[in-house]
């Protein structure tokens, strides 16, 4: 998602801004304590970012979130399929 952000709203294809992103979100992912059983950021009882990172993602999100359908058909429909799945075991 912040390839396709970067892209599109820097004109590269990861600048210094969203490459300092893109290490930040690797580091809070690999320190979750939720691990592989992490839910979507959505669903997460859990804030891991810090609140300007938090507001940063989200834009970041709202940007590509529609673009990953065209881009990534099949992962965009995996990530749909885990949050109606989620939802129906709670």
């Amino acid at each position: 998602m912040v390839h396709i952000y970067c892209r599109e709203q820097h004109g590269t294809p990861l600048c210094d801004e969203c490459q300092g992103l893109m290490c930040y979100i690797k580091l809070r992912l690999d320190r979750c304590r939720f691990g592989a059983d992490k839910p979507t950021c959505a669903k997460c009882p859990v804030h891991c970012y810090q609140r300007d990172r938090r507001e940063q993602i989200k834009d970041v999100m709202r940007f590509a979130g529609p673009r990953m359908l065209w881009e990534h058909p099949w992962l965009s429909l995996c990530h749909l399929l885990d949050g109606w799945l989620r939802r129906i075991e709670q």
